[in-house]
């Protein structure tokens, strides 16, 4: 039977009542009525929409409870980018005024203009957060992801009592609103006292908590977690006038019912600022959640456009983040860890102590020269901090504790010049302070780097093998090399389909795009295997130089250094790299999967009128990809860099050149754009005419 007008209006009526005392609970902290008549208002409520399936709407308070797991959190593509902010690193007061006076010279400003107006909020420590209202209702949620694309966390979002599933007012018909998700400090003892209790694992800090919550593929089990949110900016608007300041952008969020931290201010000129950072660094320890600084907008938004943007960050907004908090403990020994690039790195292994919000066990020590430098020994009580914020570190030694005399510490001969992952050869060159081992494709530690990289779209590009995958079959121990990818008994439609978020359909494609990398190039192939400073153009080079594969293995030194730009550090890396049996065998086994061109070698240099020249390319051109442009240069003859030098003739600059652009200007480089780099690759292509070849190398540069 259908529901009456009356009961369509209690629904309704139970609706908004339910809202607002959800608004005073969790978004102002000021409940109005006591928890017995809020579950009671909700029960009738639940029990209308049972009793009335059609009343029901994804904005009632009863549909925050989650519902089946997801087999996966779907991609979602950002329509704005949600980009990082420039961090200040000096963190005294002086952070505020570098920040106004470099906006000040972006916009021109003279000593005698009227100060800016900026707004000054907190930083908080947690997980970036994009919300969608489509007219009023919560329709999407995402996180950050790599800037450009994020996860979608609509359903576990919904369970966020603080974040409203419909705003109030006069909402526009679409409203993107970034914030943070974050948990609170008394949450989150809450939280792992429960966990511990149940035997589960506990959580490292609030932080880790709220985005190992909120990206819960069951959002029930979201629903249990205490999560909160601050809305702090805006994506995507349509249909809205907007308030001309950020600060007045915030207070139309808190109208519609979202949640902003009242701790912001707005300041004319940077001395506000510094008092704001000071006044938030001596209020930090008593806030209920945690915070790693302060952020600065420029607040008028015509001004905000004015700046724009460099290198994916605003012009017109910092971080300007506290000191880290630093302890004192024992030094109780120095274990080694192996990183994914090989690097063998010594780790402080401490007597706990708690510091910035975290118990601290393990620091790093960085390298032997780090140890040496600061005289760190085992048995010493030691100064450590966590930098910023977040990875801790041993600062130094308390010498005046040191209460003998204590043995330096020598990471060679601690392990034996062996990786203790895989027992090859440690290595560590004469100008570098980083030991590494040359155990490459082999080693465990460097597996799943490697793997990734191998599959790299500018390496032998496997569509679809993705960290999260990888690190599956590194894990089942069906993947350790680049070699088993190609090994059907290893890598099957059976073995994918045992995998989290791989249905059929994705494990054929997968299969299919693992089958097409094996045609390649002998340049991708060597730069697929991951070889340390052995980047894309050197790979080119030694193709082109060698011809084959078996040439390249037998190269010496002296055969390496008669590459172009190949010196003697790339030549030890590349002879470390095959001298290793590991690395050989897995080499061997890739070679009877794959295929490639091979020839007898170009021993001879690049022909053409741009032979010999360096290019740069920096930010984002009009019409052409990076790899495209670097292709076009390359077949002119030119070389392609991946930094600005003396040596380096031309850089292409784009939207958003960043420090590549300015480092050029500084050093008196060429700067061209896109349309003066395809005319002088025309004019190269040309040859020229007899007599005025000095005319057509000159393209049209910026400034003149």
């Amino acid at each position: 039977m259908a529901a009456s007008p009356d009961l369509r209006a209690r629904v309704d009526a139970l609706r908004a009542e339910l809202q607002a005392h959800e608004h005073a609970y969790y978004v102002l902290d000021a409940p109005t009525v006591p928890d017995a008549e809020y579950d009671r208002l909700f029960q009738e409520l639940q029990a209308l929409e049972l009793a009335h399936p059609e009343l029901l709407s994804p904005d009632s308070p009863t549909q925050r409870v989650g519902g089946a797991p997801s087999p996966e959190l779907a991609s979602v593509a950002h329509r704005v980018p949600m980009l990082s902010i420039r961090t200040e690193t000096d963190t005294t007061e002086q952070g505020a005024i570098t920040f106004d006076t470099r906006v000040r010279r972006a916009l021109g400003l003279d000593d005698d203009a009227p100060p800016l107006v900026y707004a000054a909020e907190l930083k908080f420590d947690g997980l970036a957060i994009n919300l969608r209202y489509e007219d009023g209702l919560l329709v999407q949620a995402a996180t950050r992801g790599d800037g450009s694309t994020g996860e979608d966390v609509t359903r576990n979002v919904r369970t966020v009592r603080q974040i409203p599933l419909r705003l109030t007012g006069n909402a526009p018909p679409v409203l993107e609103v970034r914030g943070e998700v974050f948990m609170r400090r008394d949450d989150f003892e809450r939280l792992n006292a429960a966990q511990a209790a149940e035997g589960q694992k506990v959580f490292v800090n609030p932080r880790n908590a709220a985005a190992g919550s909120l990206r819960q593929l069951d959002p029930t089990i979201t629903a249990r977690r205490p999560l909160s949110f601050f809305a702090y900016g805006l994506g995507e608007v349509q249909g809205w006038a907007m308030p001309d300041t950020h600060s007045g952008i915030l207070d139309a969020l808190a109208a519609f019912g979202l949640p902003v931290c009242e701790h912001r201010c707005t300041s004319a000129g940077p001395d506000g600022l510094a008092r704001f950072h000071a006044d938030m660094a001596a209020l930090r320890p008593g806030l209920p959640f945690d915070i790693d600084g302060v952020v600065y907008k420029v607040d008028s938004l015509v001004r905000q456009q004015e700046l724009g943007f460099v290198s994916r960050e605003p012009r017109w907004a910092v971080a300007h983040k506290y000191p880290a908090q630093e302890v004192a403990t024992r030094l109780l020994g120095i274990d080694v860890q192996v990183g994914r690039t090989g690097a063998i790195t010594p780790v402080a292994r401490l007597e706990p102590v708690f510091v910035g919000g975290v118990t601290v066990t393990n620091a790093t020590l960085h390298n032997q020269g780090e140890i040496d430098r600061k005289d760190v020994r085992i048995g010493d009580w030691v100064v450590v901090r966590r930098a910023g914020d977040v990875i801790p570190e041993v600062v130094g030694p308390i010498a005046e504790r040191r209460e003998c005399e204590l043995a330096r510490f020598d990471l060679l001969a601690a392990i034996d010049h062996k990786c203790p992952e895989c027992g090859s050869h440690v290595v560590r060159g004469e100008d570098e302070a980083v030991a590494r081992c040359t155990g490459g494709l082999f080693c465990p530690a460097q597996c799943r780097q490697a793997l990734l990289h191998f599959a790299g779209r500018r390496a032998v590009d496997i569509d679809g093998l993705g960290e999260q995958i990888v690190s599956q079959l590194v894990t089942a121990g069906l993947l350790r090399t680049p070699a088993d990818l190609y090994d059907a008994t290893r890598i099957n439609a059976e073995a994918l389909a045992g995998l989290e978020r791989m249905g059929e359909k994705s494990a054929a494609n997968l299969l299919a795009a693992i089958d097409k990398s094996r045609d390649t190039t002998l340049a991708r192939f060597i730069f697929a295997l991951g070889i340390r400073n052995v980047g894309e153009t050197t790979a080119k080079d030694l193709a082109r130089h060698f011809g084959n594969l078996d040439a390249l293995l037998a190269a010496d030194e002296a055969a390496l250094l008669e590459v172009p730009d190949v010196g003697p550090i790339v030549a030890k890396c590349i002879i470390e790299f095959f001298g290793e049996p590991h690395n050989r065998s897995v080499i061997a086994a890739l070679r009877g999967a794959m295929r490639w061109a091979e020839g007898e070698g170009a021993a001879r240099p690049a022909q053409g009128q741009l032979a010999g020249k360096t290019f740069v390319l920096t930010g984002t051109l009009p019409t052409l990809r990076r790899d495209e442009a670097a292709a076009m240069i390359e077949a002119a003859g030119a070389k392609v860099a991946g930094s600005v030098s003396k040596k380096t003739d031309y850089v292409v600059a784009g939207a958003d050149a960043g420090s590549k652009l300015e480092k050029a200007i500084k050093l008196g480089v060429a700067v061209m754009d896109e349309e003066a780099l395809l005319a002088l690759l025309a004019s190269a292509g040309d040859g020229g005419s007899e007599g005025d070849e000095g005319e057509a190398l000159q393209p049209d540069l910026f400034g003149g």
